[in-house]
């Protein structure tokens, strides 16, 4: 990696770091640039403002988490096996990827849902291409494939229990939240796959 490219990573990871804690507003050009060791005018080298600074810091954060969450479920078959290793490796973003500092893109859900503009829309758009991934590997747990709206239903639930996990394991130091999460997730598995059987019993 060019040192260029080096230095603007860096920037990005500072300040995906610093927006976990305090929220993409209140970060600025001159905290990151403090934390990263370079002046000012260094920093807007590499981006033309502040906004420009935490749109590609939300952007790089959302294709971490694709590449750290999403890609090592590629190797096993679509529906069930994919679905549980997904799940197990978004627990591992909060637990172990982000375990200082929280994760910019659900401290970003909470903080852009009501403003208006480019990092809302950005993120709402991947966010969308994200529920619909899920959505089709529910799909894939039976043959024929299951319906679109409880799909769309078992996403809603496995991102609720991510969320649940999140609140007990952060706020109220349970060490029992990722297996009641997991827990959760398996039964979920089964009673969507239920579903699909039911379905086709009745076709």
């Amino acid at each position: 990696m060019k040192k260029g490219d080096a230095t603007r990573a860096r920037i990005l990871e500072t300040a995906a770091r610093q927006a976990a804690v305090r929220g993409l507003a209140a970060v600025s050009l001159n905290d990151v640039a403090e934390s990263v060791g370079l002046s000012k005018s260094a920093v807007f080298k590499h981006f033309a403002s502040k906004e420009a600074m935490q749109f590609e810091a939300l952007e790089a954060t959302l294709d971490r988490f694709l590449e750290f969450v999403w890609e090592p479920g590629q190797a096993h078959p679509p529906g069930r096996e994919r679905l549980k290793v997904v799940f197990d490796r978004w627990l591992d973003w909060g637990e172990v990827e982000n375990a200082e500092g929280g994760c910019l893109i659900a401290a970003a859900s909470v903080e852009l849902d009501d403003q208006p503009g480019p990092l809302r829309e950005m993120l709402k758009f991947r966010q969308e291409r994200w529920r619909k991934r899920l959505t089709g590997e529910f799909r894939a747990l039976t043959d024929p494939p299951l319906g679109k709206d409880d799909a769309l239903a078992a996403a809603f639930q496995m991102k609720s229990f991510i969320l649940g996990h999140a609140d007990s394991r952060r706020l109220l130091d349970d060490r029992s939240a990722r297996r009641a999460a997991r827990d959760a997730f398996v039964a979920l598995l089964d009673r969507t796959a239920a579903l699909g059987n039911e379905a086709r019993a009745h076709a």
